[in-house]
């Protein structure tokens, strides 16, 4: 490491780097060694790509760059921007195979995934080319199997866009939005998101302004996530600077070729007049910071909107659910498409980062609150918040952040539904969202402390903002925490951590407060738990010093109530308790501080900063922070420093009484543990799964109290522990008695051992002399009760040897010589494996490098004196990376001589025994079984105690000779990837070392004697050699896998790793962490290094004969040995290059007719593995995926069908990758390659040389896999026609044939032949297969007929022959209307054959213009797609002849015409047969035609459905066919469709007919099918709506119907003549017609929405959602349609009611028909997208529907106006319509005289106010409140009830400034009125005012249920105790108060009993109770 800063690193990656390599105990290879390795590997990368070996060379090297990545080194920052490059280039071309796609990304995404190392201005990335493949590729055709991962690809590269790239993409992907679609609206969407630069959002206005028109619970979760980019990244301004466009250079664009893009970027041109204007406009957007906050003041009620629905829009009301939004049921006319995008980041997380990123102190602070309600202030200062007055010019903010103000008034108003009592599964999202909230501000707020941050001051995050946030979220936090659901309280938990970080004063109290209590009185379990893991949450405000200094004085009180925690009888309990008691334990030193003189702190303990809290020199300078005061939140005393130290000191006495309390509690448990089940826990340990957990947590939790322990105390446990172990034995805990002894033993191996070593020895031998473990077997059993005390002292033994090989030394003797005994005498099953552990232990504790010590402070800090007397100050401390110092273990020479002399003189002794035992003429009895078993073990446990003894070395020649063998298909020697050994810690790494060769000497020597017990007992097959070949393979496996890091497996340690972070964690990137995370993380970086030298194991001829051995294995007649041997050969080919290459022939060789039936099953079963059905597939060997079909057929019947059918689908799973060769025929990357190259060392000639051959070589492996291809194309073809395979290997034939049909390739004649044939085959699925077959072949040439270059077959682009590009020039509002009239008239045909008018599929002018693709009208006469291309000539022209046969179509029919399920037409069929009438045109006409005719006349639903497939087909298909054959099309096809859905249409068969024109008319030009479509309108147009029977107009509608939605705004030409036609009839008599006419209505809204822009261009658009006002409706959402014919029917309404029938002939009233319709209506209207435009027609209705709604004598219309009325509450309006809304509601509950309107409005009320309350102004809120406080007085007492109720939940969600003035009025009301005499002519007036007062003080106190406002004791203490024992209602409505204020406050009452004053105590008390009979 001692390389100066050289090759472009920076001087912090090399320190990086170095803390690396100075946290292990050796040292690491120079830098510039590992640079050239990384060189060479990108030498060949580069190599690779200009030879376009993609599949086999560059997925070979970039795996190798992966694992170079594992070893830390850092990349220069220039080759790291030009490796992404290459990269990302690899990415992008088209065609390049899906898994070298997800290779290239994933190592794309860790080079660029760190925002510090990588930046835009670093690297710039195009766009294009992820657009022009995503573009093509995210809706797939019925045709198309090919998908891609682009989408990923563009999120991760999305911040390399460049800034000025946003106009261009605008241009290009807004036309597209159409807002007739969902899918449309959705992927214009996810276009925008993932492509536009987020730097410079001047397009976030257009993007507000498409949210808030929308309806869609999916668009807003990807809207929510862009807001919390956009305020993430905007918390800095310098990242929207204008400049910066200029600035950052434009150096990524491509073209379609893949060549450097020439010319300017385009950009929007602006007028000379209007440029000024555009200028300041941006400036403008540039400069807004993107928040709640925002620079637009009426766009703040639409934020607040935003986040209120995104948090609570599943919080159900007391409407039963049916106010939740409609955005989930609109979600559903989405395509699946979606759900393979990227999953969005939950709203819940985005909308928290988006509160987060929008604080900052922004307006005049308010006075603090200094409770848990943040609008709680004392009332008798004057200053209250409810009474400032209200200052239009300079509002006040809670901490004087408007973000925060609004979350802390948010939450509030939901505060009840964290109470477990209402909780639901919106509380988790409600906890969750606490949780992020919390995370994230702690994430910025360390940000912010950051030397670098570029944050200004005046906009960071202040100290009263995070006091303010706590205090606003500690109450819903405490309420939760009592949660019974797990996941709640993990999110609360979390949030919990984090408080405690940010405020621990707030949080840490609290808990305790709740916390002491609940555990002193053992209430029920649940609320233990809860309490107890709330307890783990705040740990860390109990250890750490630094970060509460106060928290540590209740650390012992909690300790000692905690230990009844541990119980065997409640694991939850258990697990919860060890969980915390762990927490604790990392952090502190147990050790009594009151026998200790306090000892000066030393200068650097002083100094040293251990805290990531900033210091008091480095606060904030932006806003002066006062002292705190001192007194605490309650009003106490704060106590100093020095006190604290005090308590804390004085505490620490009672650890010894503790800790031994803690000991004894886990003997106890141990001694209480079930008995062993040998079946589920044969490792000698007690009970099942469920007591193994907890066994394992409480060892864990001692393990960490035992690192902590001091001096005296450890030797205190150690007696307990000794006393426990030595006096006690049972059979049922020696697992457990192992974890325990190991325990201490890791704390302080030497003590331990000195006390354990000799009583172990002695016992283990008297047992053993005494014949313990002496009767032989070789399985597992219930352990003899004669063998307990061997096995409890071997456990014993064992678990002494887990730290530190330096100790054990001192008994080499006593060790060695038991040894040898137990060897001798334990030959028992459980005898002879726990005396292969114990000896396994031992030489991995001797050879291993391994950390010594975990403590959380440095080795030489816990030995000095000052730490010693004062550890108490440094509990919780955190290191840096370099400030750590980890003690490792090393082998020493007396280390590694005393594991020689084990393997001397213990393992080749028993070596020469197990040579003796397969000799010649050695019966194989019992005896003989358990002997090799036992001796056998012995071995294999020694080879897994040295997987770092010694260190393997591959030469030249070998990795030569390996390359010649390897599985790697057909490449280069040079390109098979090698790697260098590098140091890791082996012991032995010196060749010529003698210690060396003695280990090299015996591993030899056991793999020879491996070798040849193989093949002595391969012929053995009796019942005794069975577990001896067991015992053998496990060897086998043992000594070919453990090496290097088998032992600290990489991946594993990993895992922890990450855990462990998680687990510590306080904040998002903390750089400062515990002691134990840093040499967590040294031994990652150590097992990495281990992982890298056993990257590619040398396979010696030796080893290679064990493989053969192990192969054999696999087929051998005993299942149990077959599988074993299988799981070890699959474990050995991820080791060793070239076994798959080798074991293959064997496996093939077994599976030919003769071969015994247990070797052919084991050979099927090892081929069916998925190391070698994904090897087969690589090469030449693709067509040994056919054996097992031929197989099938050489054995006939004499095998189960499963076994075979399974190696044949695994084989067919491995083929999911198409074959093709289209991204080879792209030269693409050749810039960004040189440029890498640029970087490296200069190329030789020998490096060209070596390029060029091997670009020789991939074009010979092609050519080999296409020859296999070919081959087994074949051999398939021949299985699937053979008349004896069964039709289970004919469905894998088929679908493997169907792989393997290729785009770059013509079709093959057989290949057509047999898919046509398989069409009309009896078995469903082989049908199914084959026209699948057939259309992704018909579709194949089709694209390779027209193709003009190789990109477009790449990319799938069809390059139709009648397509024309057209310019739209006239981009105007007139030029739409025209374009939509222009679908009414048909088209002329000479005039279509030149210029292109016909437009398939909507590409833009729906919200702007854009360029666009047409077609012309074909020929006359002549077919303008034939010929095809001649390589197809010979398939297509069998397929014709097969086609013209009319008996093929009739074979077919009949298929089609079977009964099924289906009630609609099968689109599998219709596409089948479209894509032949595709192909072959008229040529198939005349055979299907007759067999149309037959179905078609045949009114069964199945004939009907046959009939309406093929001829939908056949339609679809003939797009293209010349006019001519088009026009004898329709001559004979209208004729029978006219008579089909004129008569022969039935009930059953209208779906199917339905389906059919659905299938048509979709994605087609309407005029394309003039005919169909001019008799739909005609009958459209002149049906009758009340006739007879409704099935004729029902039918009618349902056609109009399909043509409305597959036209989509295509159809508004005729939209005014149907509308009038509706209208006309909306009182029809028959009830599905009212249902058509309703969805119509709906639709034609639908279709009539239009934006309202000046100019339907982009630009234009974008420019005017910005400047325009809010108010200004772009969108059209608010501009009514056809409202003239509803505005007359609205006010023909009342005078309809007035004359409507009664009784039972209601429902049949004109009233009621029409009505019911307009809901209908109105209600599809709030489920579909525009749900927004629906309010311009609800408000003028809500007068009758509130009418409606109490209707008596009709339920139906009764039931829809109110759920109308509920679900319009669910609905965002417009801003506008809010006020209206609310003075409706006014007008009704006012003047209303039906007491039942009145009644039922109040709810409405109630939920619109709540769904609604961000869009609701001041001024409304203080309306309501007055309304609701008159209705307090109706006469009818149900109405004063419910408005009760109502003000009580209006006041949770509203602003508190008037909450005094109510307080004051029903105070005073209560207090003034009088009661008369009950015979008074003016009692029942004053006692509805008197009760209207009560009423009005019982909501005050209902709204804060789980706070306790300081005046809220007054009106209990006060008003109502004055009034409780008036008459009832008002006595009744105070009782029912009382006890509700009861329940809901009886978790804080604690707190919540300090507010009340004596007097006010005993009122309440009186309240409950009741009267006394002695008052």
């Amino acid at each position: 490491m001692a390389d100066p800063p050289a090759r472009g690193l920076t001087g912090e990656q090399l320190k990086k780097l170095s803390g690396y390599a100075y946290s292990l105990p050796y040292p690491i290879e120079p830098n510039s060694e590992i640079q050239s390795l990384l060189d060479l590997y990108l030498t060949r990368i580069t190599q690779c790509i200009l030879a376009k070996d993609y599949e086999t060379g560059f997925l070979q090297w970039d795996a190798m760059l992966a694992y170079w990545l594992m070893l830390k080194h850092p990349i220069p920052k220039e080759k790291r921007i030009a490796i992404a490059r290459v990269y990302f280039n690899i990415c992008v071309v088209p065609g390049m195979p899906l898994h070298v796609v997800t290779a290239a990304s994933d190592t794309l995404q860790v080079l660029i995934r760190s925002k510090k190392k990588l930046t835009v201005e670093d690297m710039r990335l195009p766009w294009k080319p992820i657009w022009d493949i995503l573009s093509k590729d995210f809706f797939l055709s019925r045709r198309q199997f090919e998908i891609t991962q682009t989408s990923y690809l563009a999120e991760m590269s999305h911040r390399f866009f460049h800034p000025a790239c946003g106009e261009e993409m605008l241009e290009v992907m807004l036309p597209s939005f159409n807002g007739m679609s969902l899918n449309s609206i959705l992927a214009t969407q996810y276009y925008l998101n993932t492509f536009l630069p987020l730097s410079h959002p001047t397009w976030l206005p257009m993007m507000m302004r498409l949210w808030s028109s929308i309806n869609s619970e999916m668009f807003d979760e990807r809207h929510f996530a862009l807001l919390a980019q956009l305020a993430e990244i905007h918390v800095i301004p310098r990242v929207s600077d204008p400049s910066r466009i200029k600035d950052i250079p434009d150096d990524a664009r491509i073209d379609e070729h893949g060549l450097p893009e020439q010319g300017p970027r385009v950009r929007w041109a602006v007028p000379p007049s209007d440029s000024s204007a555009k200028e300041a406009n941006f400036a403008k957007l540039y400069a807004s910071r993107v928040g709640l906050n925002g620079a637009k003041p009426e766009a703040k009620a639409e934020r607040n909107g935003l986040v209120w629905k995104g948090l609570f829009k599943d919080i159900p009301l007391a409407d039963g659910g049916t106010s939740l939004p409609t955005g989930p049921i609109a979600d559903d006319q989405a395509s699946f498409e979606f759900s393979r995008l990227p999953k969005v980041t939950w709203r819940i997380y985005s909308l928290a980062k988006l509160i987060v990123y929008s604080m900052a102190p922004d307006g005049k602070p308010m006075p603090r609150s200094g409770t848990a309600t943040p609008f709680e202030l004392p009332v008798d200062n004057g200053n209250s918040y409810f009474s400032l007055p209200k200052k239009a010019t300079e509002p006040s903010y809670l901490a004087g952040c408007k973000a925060l103000d609004s979350l802390a008034k948010l939450i509030v108003s939901v505060e009840s539904f964290f109470h477990p009592s209402n909780s639901g599964s919106w509380t988790e999202d409600l906890c969750a969202f606490l949780k992020y909230i919390v995370f994230e501000f702690n994430k910025r707020w360390y940000d912010e402390l950051k030397p670098d941050c570029e944050v200004p001051m005046n906009r960071r995050l202040t100290h009263e903002i995070r006091r303010e946030l706590v205090l606003s979220l500690r109450t819903p936090a405490l309420l939760a925490m009592f949660s019974v659901d797990s996941d709640i309280v993990a999110n609360v938990q979390s949030a919990l951590k984090s408080m405690t970080i940010m405020e621990p004063d707030l949080i840490v109290p609290a808990i305790i407060e709740r916390a002491v209590p609940s555990l002193e009185a053992l209430v029920e379990t649940d609320r233990t738990v809860a309490v107890i893991k709330a307890l783990g949450a705040i740990s860390i405000g109990l250890v750490s010093r630094d970060l509460y200094y106060g928290g540590a004085k209740y650390l012992l009180q909690i300790l000692e109530l905690l230990l009844p925690g541990i119980d065997l009888n409640d694991p939850q309990k258990t697990l919860c308790t060890t969980a915390f008691l762990i927490e604790i334990a990392q952090y502190i030193k147990f050790g009594d501080l009151t026998i200790v003189e306090p000892a000066a702190v030393s200068e650097d303990t002083a100094q040293a900063s251990w805290s990531p809290q900033v210091s008091k020199t480095m606060a904030l300078p932006t806003v002066i922070v006062e002292e705190p005061a001192e007194t605490t939140e309650d009003g106490e005393q704060r106590l100093s420093e020095e006190e604290e130290d005090t308590l804390v000191r004085d505490s620490t006495a009672g650890f010894a009484n503790w800790v031994t309390s803690f000991i004894r509690r886990v003997i106890l448990l141990l001694e209480n543990l079930p008995e062993e089940d040998p079946t589920s826990n044969p490792g000698g340990g007690g009970g099942g799964t469920s007591e193994t957990t907890v066994v394992d947590s409480v060892m864990d939790t001692c393990s960490q109290i035992c690192v902590h322990l001091s001096d005296s105390l450890f030797d205190l446990v150690l007696d307990l522990v000794y006393d426990f172990a030595t006096t006690t034995v049972r059979s049922n805990a020696v697992r457990a008695v192992h974890q325990l002894v190991a325990c201490v033993a890791n704390a302080n191996p030497a003590k331990t051992l000195a006390r354990f070593v000799p009583i172990c020895v002695r016992n283990i031998r008297v047992e053993l002399e005494h014949g313990a473990a002496s009767q032989r077997s070789v399985t597992v059993g219930p352990a003899l009760p004669s063998d307990a005390t061997f096995h409890w002292y071997l456990a014993i033994l064992r678990g002494l040897l887990c730290n530190d090989g330096r100790v054990v030394l001192s008994y080499k003797k006593e060790m060695i010589s038991l040894l040898r005994l137990l060897h001798e005498k334990a030959v028992s099953k459980r005898g002879f494996t726990f005396t292969g552990r114990f000896l396994s232990s031992l030489l991995l504790m001797l050879t291993h490098t391994y950390p010594l010590e975990t403590r959380f402070v440095n080795e030489d800090e816990w030995n000095s004196p000052s730490f010693i007397a004062n550890h108490h100050r440094s509990w919780g401390r955190l290191y840096s990376a370099d400030a750590v110092q980890v003690q490792w273990h090393q082998p020493t020479p007396e280390e590694l001589s005393f594991s020689l002399e084990i393997l001397g003189d213990i393992i080749e002794p028993v070596l020469v025994e197990l040579e003796t035992s397969i000799g010649t003429g050695v019966k194989h009895d019992n005896i003989w079984s358990n002997n090799f078993c036992r001796s056998l073990c012995f071995v294999r446990d020694a080879l897994s105690g040295i997987p770092t003894l010694w260190q393997e070395y591959i030469n030249d020649e070998e990795a030569l000779a390996a390359a010649a063998s390897s599985d790697v298909f057909h490449e280069l020697p040079e390109f098979i990837a090698t790697v260098k050994s590098i140091e890791s810690g082996f012991a032995l790494n010196d060749k010529n070392d003698i210690r060396y060769r003695q280990v090299a000497k015996l591993r030899e020597r056991i793999g020879r004697f491996l070798h040849k017990a193989s093949a002595s007992l391969r012929n053995k097959g009796d019942e005794n050699t069975v577990p001896a070949v067991l015992m053998l393979i496990s060897t086998c496996r043992t000594y070919l896998t453990e090496y290097a890091d088998s032992r600290d497996n990489y991946y594993s340690q990993r895992d922890v790793y990450i855990e462990e972070l998680g687990l510590t964690r306080r904040y998002s990137g903390q750089k400062t962490w515990p002691r134990a995370i840093f040499i967590r993380r040294a031994r990652l970086y150590h097992a990495a290094r281990l992982r890298w030298n056993c990257l590619e194991r040398h396979r010696t001829p030796l080893n290679d004969q064990i493989i053969d051995d192990i192969v054999e294995w696999t087929m051998w007649p005993y299942a149990t040995v077959r599988a074993d041997s299988q799981a070890c050969l699959e474990s050995l080919t991820g080791l060793y290059d070239g076994i798959r290459r080798r074991c293959l022939p064997v496996i093939y060789a077994n599976l030919t007719k003769g071969t015994d039936d247990d070797r052919m099953k084991g050979a099927l079963y090892t081929l069916n593995m998925q190391v070698f059905s994904k090897f087969i597939m690589s090469g030449k060997n693709l067509r040994a995926i056919t054996t097992p079909i031929l197989l099938s057929k050489a054995l006939g019947k004499r095998r189960p069908c499963c076994l075979i059918a399974s190696g044949a689908y695994s084989s067919v799973n491995g083929m999911r990758s198409h074959p093709s060769r289209t991204a080879h025929r792209l030269w693409r990357n050749v810039h960004s390659v040189d440029t890498l190259q640029g970087l490296l060392p200069p190329r030789s000639s020998a490096d060209h040389a070596l390029q060029k051959r091997c670009d020789v070589n991939r074009r010979q492996r092609h050519e080999i896999q296409d020859t296999a291809i070919k081959d087994t194309t074949q051999i398939l073809l021949d299985i699937a026609e053979s008349s004896a395979t069964h039709w289970r290997y004919s469905i894998v034939a088929i679908r493997m044939l169907r792989t393997l049909v290729r785009r770059d390739l013509p079709a093959q004649k057989a290949q057509f032949v047999y898919f046509l044939s398989q069409v009309n085959a009896d078995h469903p699925s082989l049908r199914y297969y084959a026209q699948r077959s057939i259309m992704k072949a018909s579709r194949y040439i089709k694209l390779r007929t027209f193709a003009n270059r190789p990109v477009d077959l790449a990319l799938l682009r069809n390059r139709d022959p009648l397509r024309r590009a057209v310019t739209v020039q006239d981009r105007t509002l007139a030029h739409t209307t025209a374009y939509l009239e222009s679908f009414r008239s048909p088209i002329d045909r000479k005039i279509g054959r030149h210029t292109p008018l016909l437009q398939d599929k909507v590409a833009s002018g729906w919200l702007v213009w854009n360029d666009d693709s047409r077609f012309l009208l074909p020929a006359t006469s002549k077919s303008v797609l034939q010929p095809w291309e001649p390589l197809s000539a010979e398939a297509v022209a069998e397929m014709r002849r097969i086609t013209q046969d009319p008996a093929f179509w009739e074979s077919l029919s009949a298929h089609y015409v079977e009964e099924n399920h289906q009630e609609v037409a099968v689109m599998d069929n219709l596409s089948c047969v479209k894509s032949i009438a595709q192909l072959l045109e008229e040529d198939c006409f005349l055979a299907i035609k007759p067999v149309i005719e037959k179905h078609i006349s045949d009114p069964d639903q199945n004939k009907q459905r046959g009939a309406a497939e093929l001829l939908g087909g056949l339609i679809a298909g003939s797009k293209h066919w010349p006019t001519n054959a088009q026009d004898r099309l329709w001559t004979w096809g209208m004729p029978l469709m006219q008579k089909v859905f004129s008569s022969t249409l039935k009930t059953d068969t209208l779906s199917i007919w339905a389906s059919f024109l659905e299938y048509v008319f979709t994605n087609k030009d309407p005029r394309r099918l003039q005919p169909l479509l001019d008799w739909i309108v005609k009958q459209g147009l002149n049906m009758d709506f009340n006739a007879e029977s409704s099935f004729e107009a029902v039918k009618t509608m349902c056609f109009v119907r399909c043509l409305v939605d597959t036209l989509g705004w295509r159809f508004a030409a005729w939209t005014p003549e149907f509308l009038a036609l509706y209208w006309d009839n909306i009182g029809s008599d028959h009830d599905e017609v009212l249902a058509y006419i309703a969805d119509a209505l709906a639709t034609f809204c639908k279709i009539s929405w239009r934006p309202q822009v000046t100019k339907p261009i982009t630009q234009a658009f974008v420019l005017e959602c910005a400047s325009r006002p809010a108010e200004d409706d772009i969108m059209g959402v608010e501009h009514a349609y056809h409202m003239a014919q509803f505005v007359q029917l609205v006010e023909k309404l009342p005078s309809l009611r007035e004359t409507r029938l009664t009784g039972a002939k209601a429902p049949r009233s004109p009233y009621d028909r029409m009505f019911t319709t307009v809901i209908r209506w109105l209600s599809n209207g709030l489920q579909d997208v525009n749900a927004t435009s629906m309010f311009q027609y609800l408000l003028p209705l809500l007068p009758e529907l509130l009418q409606a709604a109490e209707l008596q004598d009709s339920d139906d219309l009764a039931g829809r106006a109110q759920l109308l009325l509920i679900s319009m509450c669910a609905i965002t309006p417009p801003l506008a319509a809010v006020r209206k809304v609310l003075e409706v509601l006014f007008e009704a509950i006012k003047s209303s005289p039906s007491w039942r309107i009145r009644l039922n409005s109040l709810p409405i009320l109630q939920i619109l106010y709540f769904r609604q309350v961000p869009l609701i102004e001041e001024d409304m809120v203080i309306k309501i409140q007055d309304m609701l406080s008159d209705c307090l007085s109706d006469e009818v007492i149900e109405v004063r009830e419910r408005a009760a109720s109502t003000l009580s939940g209006i006041l949770r969600c509203s602003p508190r400034r008037t909450i005094l003035l109510l307080k004051d009025r029903f105070t005073r009301q209560a207090a003034t009125v009088f009661l008369p005499a009950r015979n008074d002519a003016n009692y029942a007036s004053s006692l509805r005012q008197l009760h209207a007062a009560i009423l009005g003080v019982t909501a005050l106190i209902d709204a804060f249920p789980y706070s306790m406002p300081s005046w809220l004791p007054e009106l209990i203490g006060d008003v109502l105790s004055r009034h409780a024992y008036n008459p009832i209602p008002v006595s009744r409505t105070i009782r029912n108060c009382a006890a509700k204020f009861k329940e809901t406050h009886q978790d804080t009452w604690h707190e919540d009993s300090l507010k009340f004053n004596e007097e006010q105590m005993s009122a309440l008390a009186t309240l409950l109770a009741g009267p006394s009979y002695y008052a």
